[in-house]
């Protein structure tokens, strides 16, 4: 059983492994290379001067896989509960974990049909997005959504941003205190 299982590899969900595989946990990531990312370039990405989406999407997935996830090009049709935590079907297999992350974008067909409550969506050509409560939490136990689907901004920077957010506050949940990644610049 995975520690968690985030569902898309752009910016939120490679960055919300970046920091689960970090912390040690057992970490999977799915991706369908449907992502909006991919057919971005950024002028307004912090510490980046430019970069083409697809260069910064590799990047990212290219950071998880160093912490040790593990990212599999499946598309994820059925996420359910079970004993124990909660598990993931594709178009190739079934798999389980403890959390799931839905970090998939524009894409929210998968919430409704597993329960998860979704409200409108505020962005432009965001007509739905996942409801969750300021940790990312959704409305089904276990389940988490974090970046564009969660209802933030569609800008890059920022669906990253929410991704750590909810990556720390999974992890937090599991460790059962609060966790905190700092690395320190070695001299």
């Amino acid at each position: 059983m995975y520690d968690i299982i985030i569902i898309g590899a752009g910016p939120a969900g490679a960055s919300a492994a970046i920091f689960t595989a970090k912390a040690g946990k057992k970490t999977l990531v799915f991706e369908n290379n449907k992502g909006m990312t991919k057919r971005a370039w950024f002028e307004n990405y912090y510490g980046i001067t430019e970069i083409g989406g697809p260069e910064l999407v590799d990047i990212g997935k290219q950071q998880a896989l160093k912490f040790g996830a593990e990212i599999k090009e499946e598309t994820v049709d059925q996420v359910a509960r079970i004993e124990g935590g909660l598990s993931v079907t594709t178009d190739q297999g079934t798999y389980e974990a403890k959390h799931v992350l839905l970090a998939t974008g524009a894409l929210t067909d998968l919430a409704e049909p597993i329960g998860i409550r979704t409200k409108p969506g505020t962005e432009p050509r965001i007509k739905t997005v996942i409801e969750v409560d300021s940790d990312g939490r959704t409305s089904l136990e276990g389940v988490w959504a974090a970046g564009t689907a969660a209802g933030v901004s569609v800008h890059a920077v920022i669906t990253a941003g929410d991704g750590a957010k909810a990556a720390i506050n999974i992890i937090s949940e599991l460790n059962g205190e609060r966790y905190v990644d700092h690395d320190i610049l070695k001299a």
